[in-house]
């Protein structure tokens, strides 16, 4: 990077960009300023909104975390949306990056962009290789594009755009609306409702079986900063934990209510649609290149995450 970089950060506000912000403050490095938007700041759907938030900045550098998101069944019930919505988003990130010279764009897609049909592990280079699950097909659609683009702008401009794949984070300062949450974040909410009701069965949708990986968004924040700093290609890269971490719903639940020290019945709800039963990611490319980085472990990162919400529950977005 060169000196005296300004990196700006849509989508700040959230779950990764404030596990950025954490990072940074601990690093305090002289050579960087750092801003971070959130929608309150601009809205990305507009291209004149946005270009007026570039032309205040004037970064040098682009994390690019925003998008609409959502958990299962908000994406089920909204593809369009969150296909129209992310497709203007990227478009007016990249093309203002592109117009007002930005150094590098990392853009933050997604493991659930990958084929529903596929083989296991998946990698980077499979990305495209037939069309993703069709419970999500309009965010995949739009952030697989997000490639597509970086590629074209590096071909025909030269821009250095490039992106990275996270499997499923979590952390503090998540989503925690049931009707949009992701699985951590609602399951999180859910005992906690529960609990705060008196209630003594943590009921959780599905049948418990489907196997994700799981990375706590502190790790995933120091990966993007490598990203941001060292990674040389256009092509993406898997931010992922190793696949002998990956742990099914049930395990994840339990671990939830290890976490708050609940002791009632864990009933599945089999009536309840479990999405795609897995996605397991090869992290091998990353750790060719970073062979020794550390993952918090399992357990170590969900109690982080739980003592977390439980301190901040009447301000977390719920």
């Amino acid at each position: 990077m060169s000196k005296k970089s300004i990196i700006l950060v849509t989508g700040g506000s959230g779950l990764v960009g404030r596990a950025i912000q954490e990072i940074v403050l601990l690093e305090k490095r002289t050579d960087e300023t750092w801003i971070f938007l959130s929608s309150k700041d601009v809205d990305l759907c507009d291209y004149d909104s946005t270009k007026k938030v570039f032309e205040k900045y004037q970064p040098t550098h682009v994390i690019h975390l925003a998008a609409m998101v959502g958990g299962l069944f908000h994406n089920m019930s909204h593809n369009l949306d969150f296909l129209r919505n992310n497709l203007k988003i990227n478009d007016n990130v990249l093309q203002i990056s592109f117009e007002t010279k930005v150094q590098k764009v990392v853009s933050c897609l997604s493991t659930c962009i990958f084929p529903d049909k596929t083989e296991y592990p998946i990698d980077e280079t499979m990305v495209h290789n037939g069309p993703p699950h069709p419970s999500n097909f309009g965010y995949s659609y739009a952030k697989r594009l997000i490639d597509i683009q970086n590629k074209a702008y590096n071909q025909q401009h030269g821009c250095m755009f490039t992106s990275v794949i996270p499997c499923n984070v979590f952390g503090p300062h998540d989503n925690y609306n049931l009707e949009s949450s992701h699985v951590i974040p609602g399951l999180i909410r859910k005992l906690h409702d529960t609990i705060q009701k008196g209630g003594t069965t943590f009921n959780v949708m599905g049948t418990g079986k489907p196997l994700r990986q799981f990375i706590y968004s502190l790790d995933l924040a120091k990966l993007f900063l490598w990203v941001l700093r060292e990674y040389k290609e256009i092509e993406p890269i898997i931010l992922s934990v190793d696949e002998q971490s990956e742990v099914s719903i049930k395990e994840l639940a339990n671990e939830i209510a290890k976490a708050f020290d609940f002791t009632g019945d864990i009933v599945f709800d089999t009536t309840k649609a479990d999405g795609q039963y897995k996605k397991t990611a090869s992290n091998a490319k990353l750790r060719k290149y970073l062979p020794d980085f550390e993952f918090t472990q399992f357990s170590v990162a969900i109690k982080h995450s739980v003592d977390w919400y439980r301190q901040n529950y009447k301000t977390a977005r719920n």
